[in-house]
């Protein structure tokens, strides 16, 4: 057993050795060229977790993880809980838990108690609230309230002019649409 862990340990620092050199290599030809320099001028600058307020005026810069409150034009991250509170878009490219209201707001998965306002919310799955003029989800468990609601699947409600349950068997009604 002690050899398999004093193995286990140099296989680490072998591999740790490694690398540490690739990525040494890795820089120093990214310092001499130009062309990867000025890319790196011009992206947008990124920084891993934010916990707290972001004022994103007039852009936001790329968070991994923002827990907290987020202001601005225009915000986006991997992963958010919280408040976000964007004039033009709300981006969530993974797993939104908390509130967006904006223009257009769009997350990948809206967990449990998610609540989407604005005038067009988009998400592939959501269990919550999607309030709006147009509501699109993939698969929600909740609430749809807008002018039209679009849902793949369906455990909730829809309230609206146009609701559609594309997996149900009345697709397309008007005014309220259940699914369960």
């Amino acid at each position: 057993m002690k050899k398999l862990f004093v193995a286990a340990i140099a296989g680490a620092l072998a591999f740790s050795a490694l690398a540490q050199e690739a990525a040494e290599t890795e820089v120093k030809e990214t310092e001499t060229a130009l062309w990867p320099a000025v890319i790196a001028l011009c992206e947008w600058p990124s920084t891993p977790d934010l916990v707290g307020l972001r004022l994103s005026i007039p852009f936001s810069t790329r968070q991994e993880v923002i827990t907290g409150i987020d202001l601005g034009l225009w915000g986006r991250c991997k992963d958010f809980e919280g408040i976000g509170l964007s004039v033009l878009r709300n981006d969530v490219k993974d797993t939104l838990g908390g509130l967006q209201i904006g223009l257009y707001n769009t997350a990948n998965r809206a967990d449990l108690g998610a609540v989407q306002i604005g005038l067009w919310n988009e998400t592939q799955s959501v269990r919550g609230i999607q309030a709006g003029l147009v509501n699109l989800t993939g698969d929600a468990q909740g609430f749809q309230v807008g002018l039209i609601n679009r849902a793949e699947t369906l455990y909730g409600i829809q309230a609206g002019l146009i609701n559609v349950i594309r997996d149900s068997e009345w697709p397309v009604m008007f005014g309220v649409n259940i699914g369960w």
